[in-house]
């Protein structure tokens, strides 16, 4: 159970936070989504997998707000600030360890990888194998 807190499993908890936040927003919105996603709302989810996993930094991944690349295409990014505007206050009660986490992460400071040097972008592609 802790290695979902571990940095280790980093990019598993961004996808568990954001899925439970996709999560919240679809059952308060959409009346049919009592069990399921609907499908606008599992595309987008789809999507920010995809952009998790494609995403330049692996594990020192920076949370998105804090991030200095934005990967979302403009229509998904304002679906994420809408999603993220509602469900944030939420998690808190609902999951607050992975908030507390979440917020946490937020700490981290990240450098675009075009300031890394050859070795660091490496460094970082190795311990991602």
């Amino acid at each position: 159970m802790f290695d979902m807190f571990t940095k280790k499993a980093h990019l598993d908890r961004e996808l568990l936070t954001i899925s439970k936040m996709v999560g919240i927003y679809c059952t308060d919105h959409h009346a049919d989504s009592q069990v399921n996603l609907c499908e606008s709302c599992q595309n987008f989810l789809d999507y920010a997998e995809l952009r998790l996993q494609k995403c330049p930094y692996g594990e020192d991944k920076p949370t998105c707000a804090h991030c200095p690349i934005h990967c979302y295409k403009p229509a998904q990014r304002a679906q994420s600030k809408v999603i993220m505007r509602y469900a944030g206050p939420r998690m808190l009660l609902r999951h607050p360890i992975l908030t507390i986490t979440h917020k946490l992460d937020g700490l981290i400071q990240a450098r675009h990888p075009r300031e890394l040097t050859r070795e660091q972008r490496m460094q970082i592609r190795n311990r991602e194998k």
